[in-house]
This record gives structure tokens, sequence and C-alpha cells, in this order.
């Protein structure tokens, strides 16, 4: 496995996540954990994605500006998460504030998968794609522990 493939595992995870947590109601048990599987999948995924692929690829000039956007990504559904956590579920600002997230996560994935990966495809050795992912694989499973 390379690192691609187990930053798109998440990916996946994320995106049923985050169609489950839009299509929720009310203060409801689902709507609460779904949300929290979302929150920690992201948290996760953030920690050991900018450990294990975006500081290594920060070593290369090509890759700096590609980092620094994804990282910033992060950082902005962080807050949006936070958003969330401040909101009661079962108001009606939680809903639009959910799918404000949503929309984040979908637009980082994609743009992770069809810009981000391309760059990072031409930087990275094969043997640095297979260590990376080793890597990735287990900070994220501690994260998703912890």
């Amino acid at each position: 496995m390379n690192i691609f493939e187990a930053l798109r595992q998440s990916h996946e995870i994320q995106r049923d996540l985050v169609r489950q947590v839009t299509e929720t109601s009310g203060d409801t048990p689902d709507r609460r954990e779904y949300f929290l599987r979302l929150k920690d999948e992201l948290a996760a995924h953030a920690r050991a994605e900018e450990r294990h692929f975006y500081v290594p690829l920060m070593s290369e000039d090509a890759g700096v500006d590609l980092s620094r956007h994804a990282i910033a990504e992060h950082h902005e559904m962080d807050e949006l998460v936070e958003t969330l956590e401040e909101t009661e579920f079962s108001s009606p600002a939680w809903l639009p504030a959910a799918k404000k997230l949503g929309d984040k996560v979908l637009h980082h994935l994609e743009e992770e998968e069809h810009t981000f990966f391309q760059m990072a495809g031409k930087i990275l050795t094969e043997k640095q794609k297979s260590a990376l992912a080793k890597q990735y694989l287990t900070d994220y499973q501690d994260a998703l522990k912890a």
C-alpha cells in the first residue's frame, strides 16, 4: 500500500460520515453519533496526514505551498467542528453549520485527490510512498484509539 491508497481509505470514511451527518435532523442519537465519529475521523486523519504526508512534502520547494494550503484547510475544518460543538444539536443553526463543514471536507478531499496527490507523486519516491503509508496508518490508528 502507498500513502495515496492509505489516505483514500480515510477519505471514503469521511465522505460517508459527511453524508450521514447532513442527513440527520434534530437532537437525535444518530446525529450525535455521526458527528462524534466525523469529528474523531477528521482529527485522526489530519494529525497523521500532516505528519506523514505534508511535512515530508514541505522538505521540497514544490511541496511547500501545497502543504501550507492543505494544513490551512485542516485548520478551517477544526474551527467549523468547534462551531458545531458549541451549537445545540437541536438548534436550527446546527444543520447549516454541518453542511458548511461537509462542503469544506468534500472540497478538501477532491483537491487532495485531484491536485495534491499528482504533485506529491512527482516529489516522493516509491520507497517513500510505501514507508509514509505505514507511518500514516500507525499514527492514524493510534489517534482514533485516543
